[in-house]
């Protein structure tokens, strides 16, 4: 039987890149509105940001805040760049708004978790991430997660699915990958030999579409997840699970550092991997 459901997060739990457009879509009428521009620059402007902010969400040089501030800057005509930080923090309110989770995927979260142990298996910038996670009010969700410029790899490495399961104390052959890329949530899965994987399509035409690496099922939403992953009706994996979250959580009290949970897991040395610079976006 499974005992744990990994969740990729970006374009999977949370819409990033469709939150993202309708952010910049938004910020077009604002900066037109409110400010002045020309339709033409504003949507030139927002354009601007978005293509370099998908490029490089952060930089480790400086904050997350001063680094999105200098984009705007960069994407704003001339004599609009003083309204860099103005129009981040709107931007930065918009974002937010547009990726916070669905009300549908709160119910399933909600569910899966009475008999799962949940966990959140990330690529990206360790803070722009952490950020997303915090903002979103994810923890809570997950007894683990893990994003991969935290640790010496990203997904697909297998690694980074078998820490999860070292973490969590449970086998691979337990665990379902739920993620929208074939090419790190599913051959990922697959390559740590975990039980079963799952893809959703970012975009729906692609369902129908032979896959590969082909996963186990394919699903058109995170909605339909309940309909496929059986829900026991006794109690003994409910009771299962409830111990080792509660072993879980107490592992996770011991690591906080500032506002993010940390997870500390034990394993083999192995050669870094390149650290993924793309936030999902």
């Amino acid at each position: 039987k499974f005992t744990a459901i990994f969740f990729d997060l970006d374009n999977t739990l949370i819409p990033t890149r469709r939150g993202d457009e309708k952010a910049c879509l938004k910020m077009t009428e604002i900066l037109e509105q409110q400010h002045g521009l020309t339709h033409e620059d504003a949507e030139k402007a927002t354009a601007t940001f978005l293509q370099n902010f998908r490029i490089c969400p952060d930089n480790a040089e400086t904050s997350l805040d001063s680094w999105r501030s200098y984009l705007w800057t960069q994407a704003l005509p001339g004599k609009w760049k003083y309204l860099n930080e103005k129009i981040y923090q709107t931007w930065l309110q918009l974002r937010y708004r547009y990726l916070a989770l669905t009300p549908d995927h709160e119910k399933v979260l909600k569910r899966l978790r009475e008999n799962y142990l949940l966990g959140l298996i990330t690529n990206g910038p360790s803070n722009a991430q952490w950020e997303k996670i915090n903002k979103l009010n994810l923890s809570h969700y997950f007894d683990c997660i893990l994003v991969s410029s935290d640790l010496p790899w990203e997904k697909p490495n297998p690694n980074i699915f078998l820490a999860a399961c070292n973490y969590l104390n449970i086998k691979p052959q337990e665990c379902i990958m739920i993620g929208d890329k074939l090419e790190t949530d599913i051959k990922g899965g697959k390559d740590a030999q975990l039980g079963a994987t799952i893809w959703i399509p970012l975009k729906p035409e692609h369902i129908g579409v032979e896959a590969k690496p082909e996963p186990d099922l394919i699903l058109p939403s995170l909605n339909e997840m309940v309909n496929y992953i059986e829900l026991p009706a006794s109690s003994h994996l409910g009771s299962t699970t409830t111990k080792l979250r509660r072993h879980s959580q107490t592992s996770m009290t011991s690591t906080k550092k500032s506002s993010h949970y940390r997870r500390v897991v034990s394993l083999p040395e192995i050669e870094c991997g390149s650290e993924n610079s793309s936030d999902g976006s």
